[in-house]
């Protein structure tokens, strides 16, 4: 995977693991009040988001898994691995995706809600300990996915190649053949229905 990719994979995955590690942080700091304060006021988007974030991250993952299993059970053997970026790369990316959305979220929410931030410590701590577990979860299951994916991929293509050719050549049409005759010119036809008079 390019990194143009990887930098564009890794982010939507951040974004979206981001809510998940907001909601853990809200729960872990509110406990059961963190449901109410997360759905009013300046947050009542936020069940809507984490709901949107967390099933498109969880249908791309389904997604992968699926296209693995499928190659893996039709190759009839094990899916080769390709290079992937390191665990600890992953997880300081995904981290960093992920505080920094924290950090924006919670700065955004005070000034809608006109209440004073809350102070740099305090958002450091708690972005670490609702976004640093999430982050070590999505960054296991990038990794495996970008270590398997492309492969599993290139093993379907080559096993539909031969399918894909069949149903080209069937989809061709047939070539028709020039005529070996040579057409008979206008003088010729009209030489042939001339009518003479009959001879007195």
């Amino acid at each position: 995977m390019s990194r143009g990719r990887f930098a564009l994979a890794g982010l939507g995955l951040g974004l979206a693991a981001s809510q998940a590690g907001h909601l853990l942080a809200y729960e872990l700091r509110y406990g059961s009040a963190a449901a109410q304060l997360q759905s009013a006021g300046a947050h009542a988007y936020f069940p809507a988001v984490v709901k949107t974030g967390l099933g498109a991250a969880a249908a791309v993952t389904l997604l992968g898994l699926l296209v693995v299993g499928f190659a893996r059970v039709s190759s009839g053997r094990p899916i080769p691995h390709q290079p992937a970026p390191s665990f600890m790369r992953l997880v300081a990316f995904l981290y960093t995706v992920q505080l920094a959305c924290f950090v924006l979220q919670e700065g955004g929410e005070a000034a809608v809600g006109g209440a004073s931030p809350a102070s740099p410590a305090v958002l450091l701590l708690w972005g670490t300990v609702g976004q640093l577990p999430v982050a070590l979860v999505a960054a296991l299951t990038l990794r495996w996915l970008l270590m398997r994916l492309g492969p599993a991929l290139a093993q379907i293509r080559l096993q539909l190649a031969p399918l894909w050719q069949r149903f080209a050549y069937a989809a061709t049409t047939g070539e028709f053949p020039l005529a070996t005759d040579l057409a008979v010119s206008l003088e010729a036809i009209g030489a042939a229905f001339s009518r003479r008079s009959p001879p007195f």
